[in-house]
């Protein structure tokens, strides 16, 4: 068995999560971590989450030895304090956090040295399987067409673009040799001119209980082609993020993303 704890866990990823762990034979629910103003402190996160009386109470700090495995959806800050964490408990971690900056994400690469820890802009399968389908359709069609990225989330959602979109954009410039601080365009407003051969436009969409969406557009003159994943409730990405903690949990150390856990290339 696989001791699993969840940070983050009164926010709508980590109940979810917690939902999809019930009944696991290989992954068992030992721990339940929120920050320590939360009002879920002290709560049975079982039935925070109609699940009944688990005995897992949610607390503000995690004793040493007591998991094998952190699974992070919180803040980037919180999430760096997740890594002393894991680097001091010798735990394995899966980060779908998102909004991180470079030195963030470096200290994750670092961290991999001593730990398996695995990021993940989205744990979807099926969005993961639409960046090798956007990457395969970039190198095929390269500059001959227009690539724009579109995404839609809930009114909740605090960064942009999604991690999800900034994820299919890096598959685009990957496979076009581009950089998406110089190709990205991700501001139009005003009078911008005529769109910049070989950019990549992102367009963003907030409002209501919207899970998820992303379509990625491969304009040319005659034709259209357009990628689209739409996640219609947050169990997809607690059954992605399962099914990466149940890999990691055999892994050496390292720096890992999803498409290593579903052996995508």
């Amino acid at each position: 068995m696989i001791r699993i704890a969840i940070a983050g866990a009164a926010g709508r990823m980590g109940q979810a999560i917690a939902r999809e762990l019930q009944g696991n034979n290989e992954l068992f629910l030992v721990a339940a971590l929120e920050h320590k103003h939360s009002s879920a402190l002290g709560q049975d996160i079982g039935l925070m989450c109609g699940l009944g009386t688990t005995d897992v109470l949610i607390v503000d700090q995690l004793d040493g030895g007591s998991f094998d495995l952190l699974i992070d959806f919180t803040q980037p800050e919180s999430t760096m304090e997740h890594i002393a964490l894991c680097l001091e408990n010798n735990a394995a971690m899966v980060i779908g956090t998102t909004g991180l900056n470079d030195p963030q994400k470096q200290m994750i690469v670092d961290a991999g040295r001593r730990i398996p820890i695995l990021l993940a802009a989205n744990t979807s399968v099926g969005v993961n399987l639409c960046a090798s389908l956007v990457e395969m359709a970039a190198r095929v069609l390269g500059d001959v067409v227009d690539i724009e990225i579109m995404e839609a989330h809930h009114r909740h959602k605090v960064d942009a673009p999604s991690g999800t979109a900034l994820l299919l954009g890096e598959a685009v410039a990957g496979a076009l040799n581009k950089d998406l601080d110089r190709d990205g365009v991700y501001e139009r407003y005003g009078y911008i001119g005529e769109r910049v051969a070989g950019s990549i436009g992102f367009s963003t969409i907030r409002g209501g209980d919207i899970a998820g969406e992303h379509t990625v557009m491969f304009i040319g003159e005659s034709e259209r082609i357009e990628i689209t994943h739409r996640a219609t409730d947050r169990k997809n990405f607690a059954w992605g993020a399962i099914r990466a903690a149940s890999w990691l949990s055999g892994q050496q150390p390292g720096f890992y993303r999803m498409k290593d856990a579903l052996g995508l290339m």
